[in-house]
């Protein structure tokens, strides 16, 4: 691959840069456009409430049940081999959500979209962290790189509330023609030559328990609220996941060529970076899911209104992200996450003041920006301190296991502010918000605790 150690950059190494910006940003703005459409979809299909979840949840139980494998298959089958790949799936299954008529399609069209997202992500964050060496030149790629993601990601409702005023299909059509122009832009800039790979072997036993796992672990807690979290089928699911989770530890512990090296938990940074993102995505996607009930249904704003809440946090985290590499040389990554989590708990504080008129200028806009600051600071400090020290052999697994926690978190977080805010449906719903919003405020909070520490 290319490498750089040097203070300027080439063409090339900018626009392989750019392709693999590009994906990310794809892949992130999926996990939020489809919000603002879910009205429109649930209408012109006829799909129950419980239907309409799985939209969101078929995407997050494909992304965040193989991110792992999507990390190691890329350590030993290519990076690049496996991202083009991945890329190429990515396209037909938007292709397909864009077209299908039937509720069951589409479920099936998403969840096909977050596997190919999950070995998209991991590929392409582990060329960037195997192809800039650590330090500056990294910090300042990776800066550049989870900017794109954390601006898809913000930006995702902002651009579907404009798309959907045209049609809910335009939300599944339009990633389609840029990520075919990524996809041969990769094929050029993204040379052909021999990776350093991980060690030959396949740990088969590994790959199946921990995909197992993560996937039965997700649907469990998608499925809780509908099911009960106390039912025999919730707890039986989740003993399972931690049978099918202790079997994937042993067997880690005893092959020759482990799937996850189980060393690499020991390092304290990994793990709370890992812990960090679990709280800014799964905190989010939380109170982004109130929001939406919160704007639409109970305020009765439009869904490009409703996009234009959120457009604060987006530009903020667009303009700004990119400058984090160099914030991250002055000060280190530990200081960044504080600050970005002492924003992230002010902002859902804030918001734990909602009414039936609620204020732009004091409360809306003041906490969309404070949003916007805590995923400008925290995502790409995340994202260089998850990878920083790890061997370049390596770096696929320590980006799946990063995307992993984020995934499972945002589900299980989702799943915990939906029992929250169904819980409450014959009191005040300002009660229900309120009550729901906690819940991130809470964890936000936790994770300015880990982080001060």
């Amino acid at each position: 691959m290319i490498s750089s150690t040097e203070e300027r950059w080439d063409a090339r190494l900018w626009a392989a840069l750019a392709v693999l910006c590009a994906v990310i940003f794809l892949d992130a703005l999926d996990v939020s456009m489809v919000g603002v459409a879910l009205p429109s979809i649930q209408a012109d299909l006829g799909l129950s409430t419980s239907a309409l979840q799985w939209v969101v949840s078929g995407y997050v139980l494909g992304y965040g049940g193989l991110l792992l494998l999507g990390g190691r298959t890329a350590d030993l089958l290519g990076r690049r081999k496996v991202f083009l790949a991945a890329l190429a799936v990515f396209i037909f299954a938007s292709l397909l959500g864009g077209l299908v008529n039937d509720g069951t399609m589409l479920i099936a069209a998403r969840f096909v979209k977050g596997v190919s997202a999950a070995f998209t992500a991991p590929a392409a964050l582990s060329i960037i962290t195997t192809t800039f060496a650590e330090g500056p030149a990294r910090n300042r790629a990776l800066s550049v790189f989870t900017a794109s993601g954390a601006s898809g990601f913000s930006l995702g409702l902002v651009i579907s509330g404009f798309l959907t005023e045209l049609g809910w299909r335009w939300t599944f059509l339009m990633p389609v023609p840029v990520a075919i122009i990524a996809l041969v832009a990769a094929l050029k800039v993204l040379p052909r030559r021999r990776e350093e790979r991980a060690q030959s072997g396949h740990d088969l036993i590994g790959a199946v328990t921990i995909t197992a796992s993560m996937l039965l672990l997700v649907f469990t807690v998608v499925e809780a609220p509908a099911a009960g979290w106390f039912s025999l089928r919730t707890i039986g699911s989740l003993v399972g996941a931690a049978v099918l989770l202790g079997l994937f530890v042993l067997t880690e512990s005893k092959v020759r060529h482990p799937l996850v090296r189980l060393g690499i938990l020991r390092s304290g940074p990994i793990v709370r970076a890992n812990l960090g993102l679990v709280i800014l995505f799964g905190s989010y996607v939380g109170f982004q899911f109130v929001a939406m009930q919160y704007f639409q249904n109970f305020l009765h704003w439009s869904a490009l209104e409703t996009a234009l809440a959120f457009l604060p946090a987006g530009v903020l985290v667009a303009v700004t992200s990119t400058k984090m590499g160099s914030l991250a040389d002055r000060f280190g990554t530990g200081k960044l996450i504080a600050v970005g989590s002492a924003s992230l708990a002010g902002a859902f504080i804030l918001f734990l003041r909602v009414d039936a008129n609620p204020s732009l200028a004091t409360l809306v806009i003041p906490g969309m920006v404070l949003l916007g600051i805590a995923f400008a600071l925290s995502f790409p400090s995340l994202n260089i301190q998850a990878t920083n020290g790890v061997a370049d052999d390596e770096q696929g697994l320590a980006s799946g296991l990063l995307n992993t926690s984020g995934q499972v978190g945002g589900a299980i977080v989702l799943a915990v502010v939906t029992a929250v805010l169904t819980s409450n449906t014959g009191a005040d719903p300002l009660d229900a918000f309120r009550a729901a919003i906690t819940v991130s405020a809470i964890l936000a909070v936790v994770g300015l605790l880990v982080a001060l520490t």
